[in-house]
């Protein structure tokens, strides 16, 4: 609930409330540690801790900021994957209708319905809620009936209709594929982590440098512009359709534009 609250802000609002929260965090540390009431007590428990012991929590906050980035850029990569999927099969479907014997223009029309309907109001649908629009399961649906039609097996021969199908039945599966990447939502619990690693982690360097207060506070602002760097561009990634940085339809919209184009 509120990763998704987070993700859905402007990019620069997301970099401030992220900032916010490591700067509440560092000012919270610098307090514990000069408070003339609270210092005694971080100096305690600082008593005996070496500069290497900020490693022991760094590497396993390193690990999991790896782990959570290379989940990001992969179901992005994968979003690219499937959308350029789509056109390609769209582009065969299309070049299958032209190069049968019979007249397919009724076939053609539910395709480009089909593409129209994903560029117009199924892409707007999955960047708003993720889920799909029904006008683009009809229309795919139609375009599945035309290309199941026996008089096409019969007209175009055998081949052209089950390479024709075999196309069509691959187009519905990258739609589908598309759509459950859209509808996933992101693991709450691994950001959760990576933010309680990541406090940790200031602990140990204010715990280390209680006793130098300008190299406390110059160590923790270092680390902390560093993670809110780096977690606010994982972040851009998170969601492959939505957000600043969400896939365009423009290759599928280009595709119908280069059928229509053709004019036949």
């Amino acid at each position: 609930m509120i990763l998704g609250l987070w993700l859905d802000q402007p990019v620069w609002l997301m970099f401030a409330l992220l900032a916010g929260v490591f700067l509440a965090v560092c000012a919270l540390l610098s307090l514990l540690s000069n408070l003339p009431w609270t210092r005694p007590g971080m100096r305690l428990l600082a008593t005996g801790i070496v500069p290497p012991y900020i490693g022991v929590v760094a590497v396993l906050l390193a690990l999991l900021t790896g782990f959570v980035a290379n989940d990001a850029w992969e179901r992005q990569r994968q979003a690219s994957r499937v959308l350029q999927a789509e056109r390609s099969h769209a582009l065969a479907v299309y070049d299958l209708s032209i190069a049968s014997a019979p007249d397919m223009s009724g076939l053609r029309s539910s395709l480009f319905a089909y593409l129209d309907a994903v560029v117009k109001e199924e892409w707007p649908s999955m960047a708003a809620t993720g889920a799909s629009a029904p006008s683009a399961g009809q229309a795919l649906g139609r375009l599945l009936q035309t290309a199941a039609d026996p008089r096409t097996a019969s007209e175009a021969g055998e081949a052209t209709h089950a390479a024709l199908l075999e196309a069509v039945m691959q187009l519905r599966s990258t739609r589908s594929e598309r759509l459950a990447l859209s509808a996933a939502r992101s693991d709450e619990s691994k950001w959760l982590t990576l933010l309680v690693l990541a406090a940790l982690t200031l602990t140990a360097i204010a715990l280390v440098h209680c006793e130098r207060p300008v190299a406390q506070a110059t160590t923790l602002f270092l680390f902390s512009a560093a993670m809110v760097t780096t977690l606010g561009v994982i972040a851009l990634h998170e969601r492959p359709f939505d957000g600043p940085l969400a896939l365009s339809p423009e290759p599928i919209r280009l595709a119908r534009a280069a059928m229509e184009a053709s004019g036949r």
